[in-house]
């Protein structure tokens, strides 16, 4: 599964690129998180960056561990997570635009095991339930952007 999309943001790249990396701010930017906490390196994100996070999703409470693992500064940054023998990776570009910022996003599933293979034609029908959450992640940061710009 993979869902692509971008978003333009009133707001200068630099800006948009620290408050999408700040997990400090995260629960309070975002409204689906219901608790993140940091496990190993900066709560700005940076390569080796780690955390626990709980959201709601389809109206009940999933818990993942995300890391970095890859960034360059105001450019782009990767998050990737292993859960029930799926690969999430989710892929982040800002570049100026128009006096803002266009953010592209990348989000894919990967099933690594037979019976998340299986279970992926499941997956398929939260396709848009994910892509729904997304939006409104990004909606959400977008408004924090450029209340702050």
């Amino acid at each position: 599964m993979k869902i692509t999309d971008h978003v333009y943001i009133d707001a200068p790249v630099d800006r948009v690129f620290e408050v999408f990396c700040d997990l400090d701010r995260a629960s309070a930017n975002i409204s689906g998180i219901l608790s993140l906490e940091v496990l190993d390196g900066p709560a700005q994100l940076d390569v080796g960056t780690k955390w626990r996070e709980t959201r709601s999703f389809a109206g009940k409470e999933a818990t993942e561990v995300m890391w970095v693992t890859d960034y360059e500064q105001d450019v782009t940054y990767t998050v990737d997570a292993e859960s029930r023998g799926t690969h999430y990776q989710s892929i982040y570009l800002f570049m100026p635009s128009h006096g803002g910022t266009r953010l592209d996003y990348r989000f894919t599933m990967t099933p690594l095991t037979f019976g998340a293979r299986l279970l992926s034609v499941v997956g398929l029908l939260f396709l848009g339930v994910t892509k729904k959450a997304l939006t409104q992640d990004h909606h959400e940061l977008k408004v924090a952007c450029e209340a702050q710009a």
